[in-house]
């Protein structure tokens, strides 16, 4: 079988619900990278962020049915199932004690190599500079953020948490980015 070289969405799609390997290796191959990307900036580290990748092609390919083209693209669908896994892999029990046992030589070379990665999330926040931006939202704009983009939380999960409506957790997410996105388009 000689590889595809290039696909639109609607065929891609139809390949892979037909489990064409062909298909497969064309979405791994113009998909990765992007999605690498993403998954290394949550969990910070080449290893997990390999294993992650891994896991959200399997995903992707065992459960290809559940896309829905109405609700977006693909590429957006993909982000997604992305972003979730990195942070369950990275809130895994695993991953957790992995780090917790790692021998002492591990843990200096991670001191020093991996700075940003042993910063608490709003540490993080502030190393990129981004305390500064969102201290110019309404403390409960910026805790909605917090939530949502730094500590995980689903927006159903915001919204149990805080005894709020999702609606309106929507409606504030949306406002606070929103918010964001002009202030940083002043600077």
């Amino acid at each position: 079988m000689s590889p595809i070289h290039y696909l639109s969405e609607d065929d891609l799609i139809s390949l892979l619900k037909k489990r064409d390997q062909r298909a497969f290796n064309y979405l791994y191959d113009n998909y990765s990278g992007a999605l690498y990307g993403v998954v290394i900036r949550i969990v910070l580290h080449k290893n997990y962020a390999d294993e992650v990748i891994q896991d959200i092609f399997v995903k992707v390919w065992n459960h290809v049915e559940l896309f829905n083209h109405e609700k977006g693209r693909l590429y957006t669908w993909m982000i997604n199932i992305a972003r979730n896994t990195s942070i369950d892999y990275i809130k895994s029990k695993r991953v957790q004690n992995e780090q917790k046992n790692q021998s002492l030589p591990d843990i200096v070379n991670s001191a020093e190599t991996h700075l940003y990665a042993d910063m608490n999330q709003m540490e993080r926040v502030d190393f990129i500079g981004m305390n500064n931006v969102l201290g110019k939202l309404k403390p409960d704009l910026q805790r909605l953020v917090q939530m949502a983009y730094y500590e995980g939380y689903t927006q159903q999960e915001i919204a149990d948490n805080l005894q709020i409506p999702l609606g309106t957790v929507k409606t504030r997410i949306r406002a606070a980015l929103l918010q964001l996105r002009g202030i940083l388009n002043e600077q």
